[in-house]
């Protein structure tokens, strides 16, 4: 009797590795892209009060949530889905638009997720180069065929915190046929000084955008996964037809909610982004002769390179090094970033400690 096994392409995936957490001993997580701040008081509280309903099924649709949302950003409710994070609606997207003997394009240096996706429907990946580690529009356009389904985009993107101006965005929608899903990843889009408005407007006007977004990063609710996307009803449609029926649960849906209500903090998060995000890049770059190069970022990490010469440590050192001082950083050599070290934005401490860290291990040779 043959041997149980599953398709070739899902075989050929290389699972999602995420950030280390922590060992046995105390340590500064800057791996994972957290806010440092946690999360809005208010959200915590909407959290607790679900607790006594834990019998109950939440509701399939999230309908306080997207109406929620709707109201925050102008949108139309019936326009928007929820999902676990919004990896779940990355993927559903690949799955209601694309199968075997399709492609999909996205970046180098993108999203991991993208190319999970793209395989677990049996499509082939197909990635454009890269422009000094961000996009390069005329490269995807170069490479849109007629078996071309998605294109995947992060902006700002991850890992590499790049941001593609909004003419660009609109100059590779248009170059795209109608019959490709375009898919805006916007997981960092309140980090941006341009909250959406310029996006979300294509996607108004457009039958084949898609935009995504996440509460897990600047709302600080990561552990409840929840994720959501706006685009034409038709996409909205497909992607409802395919999603689990109660795939956010009642305390995601409720915390939700109560942090979309108090931008105060989110106000906060983006201000204390911002100030140490320039502070550690003026930091980095005052290390540059150490061989290692700090990537611009719109999100609220940033990437280094490192030079990885005879006479400069390679990232896997001083990622070691990093972990025996107690700060966790993200490794990616599995996204051809062998050579780079992804760091979030932690708080004061977490940065100032991760500096001086940083310093006396490439001032000691790693030693």
């Amino acid at each position: 009797m043959s041997k149980l096994t599953p398709k070739p392409y899902i075989s050929e995936i290389h699972a999602y590795v995420p950030g280390k957490a922590g060992g046995t001993k105390p340590m500064a997580k800057l791996s994972a892209n957290e806010n440092p701040l946690g999360c809005s008081k208010d959200a915590s509280e909407a959290a607790a009060k679900e607790r006594e309903n834990f019998a109950r099924y939440p509701n399939p649709a999230s309908n306080d949530l997207r109406e929620a949302l709707a109201h925050h950003y102008g949108l139309e409710s019936a326009q928007i889905v929820c999902g676990t994070g919004s990896d779940e609606l990355l993927n559903l997207a690949a799955q209601g638009y694309a199968g075997q003997g399709d492609e999909i394009i996205h970046v180098r240096y993108g999203f991991a997720v993208y190319e999970i996706a793209t395989r677990k429907v049996g499509a082939t990946t197909i990635i454009a180069p890269d422009k000094d580690y961000g996009t390069d529009v005329d490269a995807i356009l170069n490479l849109v065929t007629e078996k071309t389904r998605l294109v995947f985009l992060a902006n700002p993107n991850n890992p590499t915190g790049t941001l593609t101006p909004q003419s660009e965005i609109e100059r590779l929608h248009a170059g795209l046929p109608e019959n490709c899903l375009f898919v805006l990843d916007q997981a960092y889009g309140e980090y941006m000084d341009d909250d959406g408005p310029s996006a979300f407007d294509m996607a108004r006007k457009h039958d084949n955008i898609l935009i995504t977004r996440t509460f897990s990063k600047i709302y600080g609710l990561a552990a409840e996964r929840i994720g959501w996307a706006y685009g034409h009803a038709d996409i909205i449609d497909t992607i409802n037809r395919i999603r689990g029926p109660f795939n956010v649960t009642t305390i995601g849906q409720a915390a939700a909610i109560a942090a979309l209500k108090d931008q105060q903090f989110v106000i906060d998060s983006r201000a204390h982004n911002a100030k140490w995000r320039d502070w550690m890049m003026q930091e980095l770059e005052s290390l540059s002769n150490h061989g290692l190069t700090a990537i611009p970022s719109a999100g609220n990490f940033i990437m280094v390179i490192f030079a990885e010469s005879e006479d400069s440590l390679s990232a896997a050192t001083v990622n070691g090094a990093l972990m025996d001082a107690g700060y966790i950083v993200r490794h990616l050599p599995g996204q051809g970033l062998a050579n780079g070290l992804r760091i979030t934005i932690g708080s004061e401490d977490e940065n100032r400690g991760f500096i001086e860290a940083l310093r006396a291990i490439l001032e000691s040779g790693g030693q």
